[in-house]
């Protein structure tokens, strides 16, 4: 059996930047233990699995370990497939998901923007003692989402030199670990630390924004802003909070174009 595989750089304009994730378009589902087992021989931080429904396309996510209920940067890199490889004739897609329905738009020079569900917060005074363990950073608050804990540190230069504990990090009870401070030529910057799901350092997280959006939204008095992910490779993000709904626009190259040859 084979499988098309495309490998895409999303939230980057050229390869070799932003976070790579591979895309797989199918007539059907395959097993979700096939599904699992091609997302670890991958190795990347995701693989995404799309299927064509009666009203639009489903959706899922896959780490290396586990599958997820949302993800930014596949989603971001699936869209760039259908408008570029596989002739999608609109300037819009929808990708059905367990996270509810997810609007890309196409614009000009090829930006994409993602339309997806804000998270829902609340500050905690009472954070797991392994976060101060786990980032040896000085932490001004702790803001717990739906799935990730935000830590909020005083500078970008804290989130630049972290050096994260990862087996203390994974002992937290989360899917991961996001951590931000404003930035210096842009509105905020983060990090993301996911070893609960098979990712050390995601490189560009889009769903980490759909908490850091509305929280830094705040902080700063403005519903539309700019974003760094300062991992090794880096990643531009636009953000901009309506409503319930965050939107979040980024650029994708392609870097590989492939076939899966699979058992059966």
């Amino acid at each position: 059996m084979k499988v098309s595989i495309y490998q895409v750089d999303a939230f980057t304009k050229k390869v070799f930047g932003g976070n790579s994730a591979a895309i797989c378009p199918l007539d059907k589902w395959l097993p979700e233990d096939l599904m699992q087992r091609i997302a670890m021989e991958n190795n990347l931080a995701e693989t995404a699995y799309i299927v064509k429904e009666d009203e639009g396309f489903r959706i899922r996510w896959f780490t290396p370990t586990v599958e997820v209920d949302l993800c930014g940067h596949a989603t971001l890199a699936s869209a760039h497939v259908f408008f570029n490889h596989l002739q999608y004739p609109s300037q819009e897609i929808v990708f059905n998901s367990k996270s509810g329905p997810l609007r890309v738009l196409k614009g000009e020079s090829g930006k994409l923007t993602l339309d997806f569900p804000k998270d829902q917060y609340e500050k905690t005074d009472d954070p797991p003692a392994e976060l101060h363990e786990g980032l040896g950073i000085n932490i001004v608050e702790v803001i717990k989402g739906s799935t990730d804990f935000l830590v909020i540190t005083d500078s970008q230069k804290n989130i630049e030199r972290i050096v994260p504990d990862l087996r203390t990090i994974a002992k937290i009870k989360s899917r991961g670990v996001i951590v931000s401070a404003r930035g210096e030529d842009v509105d905020f910057v983060s990090r993301c630390f996911f070893p609960q799901s098979g990712i050390d350092e995601d490189p560009v997280t889009g769903s980490a924004h759909t908490l850091l959006t509305p929280y830094w939204a705040q902080i700063l008095g403005k519903n539309k802003l700019t974003a760094q992910q300062l991992s090794g490779r880096k990643g531009e993000l636009e953000c901009e909070l309506s409503g319930n709904r965050v939107l979040i626009s980024g650029y994708a190259a392609t870097y590989m174009l492939g076939v899966a040859e699979l058992p059966g």
